[in-house]
């Protein structure tokens, strides 16, 4: 009697890295990596945390390889993405700091490449959940440590960044190392806890618990930059919701009017602009942000078509960013302003690609987000409009987690509504050619 073959260990290897399990595993590991880069960096330095970014990438090709006949040709980025990561790959050949570029470079190919994982082996709701999971657990461990810190022993944790301020009412910074990346956290907490109470992914306790988690962390933050984000993210919620109430055949001219609206808004808000800094100047952090952009601004000009050349996180020890270490005893390490941060780094050019990119990926992920009755697919949408509002006071949307998610949201609106699909509609249909 023969005894039935094993199966070989690169079958097994394949196996157990193309399973759910595995799949659930890393998404999970990625995303939290991406939020808690900052305190992971702090407690075992930038060797371990590299150790472990590139460990988690090449999991995520292995991964992915072993589920490529799942995925097909629609792996393919969104060509708007490709494009600015070119630009900005283009960029090492003037960079006026080449080695920090090449760097740079590979920390943005690292965290794209996990995001373009979660964005392929998970459908929309898993990645709700493993959002949801993740941010979870490190509210929870964040405000267990403000308590520690504020009132428990009284004394800041300067390892982590934690000024201790909890028993004053804040501002507290949790385990993301300022209060305004704590406040933007908070706020896609909110929306991807929303989500799972909308969807009941998770039970009714769970959610409402989470969602009262996140406002108690976002109260403490006492950012005004994260609290005028949430109250425009409830001014999209609310638009969005009655969109999706909207017959579709009237939907277009609902959408036009709500862009005619968003035009007005914008302009009564540049018109009020002098009040609004005024309400947003809180303890003098506007006035710290403007003599940083001015900065930046002073030092555009040289480059001003293709940049001085990427970098991502800035590092003061190379030039021009020497200027900015005598800056203050606070020293920058971004524009404070995403926008802002890509012209100088990458020109007029590289803005431009940028803007593109996002404003392609917004309206793809809105118009789903209107049209499709599943009210997941809102998650996406309600997430980009933190991250493009959050650009305009932070730089945190080019590096770490807010370029995952974004890489995240760009890819799922891209693999849902683009010209592929409509390519192969055409085609199954008979009105393209085959050959």
């Amino acid at each position: 009697m023969t005894r039935p073959s094993r199966p070989a260990p690169l079958q097994l290897a394949s196996a157990m890295l193309g399973s759910p399990r595995f799949s659930s595993a890393l998404t999970m590991a990625a995303v939290g990596l991406a939020v808690i880069a900052y305190a992971v960096r702090q407690t075992i330095g930038w060797a371990g945390f590299l150790a472990v970014l590139c460990s988690l990438v090449v999991l995520a090709l292995a991964s992915l390889a072993s589920q490529w006949k799942e995925v097909g040709w629609r792996a393919l980025l969104p060509i708007s993405l490709l494009v600015f990561a070119a630009w900005a790959g283009l960029s090492i050949l003037w960079s006026e700091y080449q080695w920090a570029t090449l760097g740079g470079l590979a920390y943005l190919a690292a965290f794209t490449i996990l995001g373009v994982y979660v964005a392929l082996v998970r459908d929309t709701i898993q990645i709700v959940r493993a959002f949801g999971d993740v941010l979870r657990g490190i509210l929870v461990a964040s405000i267990v440590i403000e308590i520690v810190a504020g009132l428990l022993i009284d004394t800041p944790i300067h390892l982590l960044g934690i000024t201790a301020n909890l028993d004053a009412g804040g501002p507290i910074q949790g385990l993301l190392g300022t209060r305004n990346q704590l406040g933007i956290v908070s706020v896609i907490a909110l929306v991807t806890f929303g989500t799972e109470l909308r969807t009941r992914s998770v039970s009714r306790q769970l959610s409402v618990g989470s969602l009262a988690l996140a406002a108690i962390m976002l109260f403490f933050t006492r950012s005004p930059i994260a609290w005028g984000i949430l109250l425009l993210v409830l001014l999209a919620g609310a638009v969005l919701y009655g969109l999706r109430r909207v017959p579709s055949g009237q939907r277009r001219y609902w959408q036009v009017a709500t862009l005619a609206l968003f035009l007005v808004v914008a302009g009564v808000a540049w018109g009020l602009r002098g009040q609004i800094v005024a309400a947003f100047n809180a303890g003098g952090e506007l006035n710290y942000r403007l003599n940083v952009w001015q900065r930046v601004w002073d030092l555009v000009p040289v480059h001003s078509l293709e940049g001085w050349g990427w970098i991502g996180i800035w590092r003061t020890e190379v030039p021009p960013f020497l200027v900015f270490d005598t800056f203050s005893p606070r020293v920058p390490t971004a524009a404070l302003n995403a926008y802002l941060d890509v012209w100088f780094q990458l020109g007029l050019v590289g803005v431009v690609i940028f803007v593109g990119l996002l404003g392609l990926t917004f309206v793809r992920s809105w118009l789903l987000a209107s049209r499709r009755r599943s009210i997941v697919f809102a998650w996406p949408a309600l997430v980009l409009v933190v991250l493009l509002i959050s650009g305009l006071s932070e730089s945190s949307i080019l590096i770490e987690f807010g370029w995952l998610a974004f890489v995240v949201c760009s890819v799922k609106a891209a693999r849902e509504l683009s010209w592929r699909n409509a390519f192969d509609a055409a085609k199954s249909d008979g009105t393209l050619p085959d050959n």
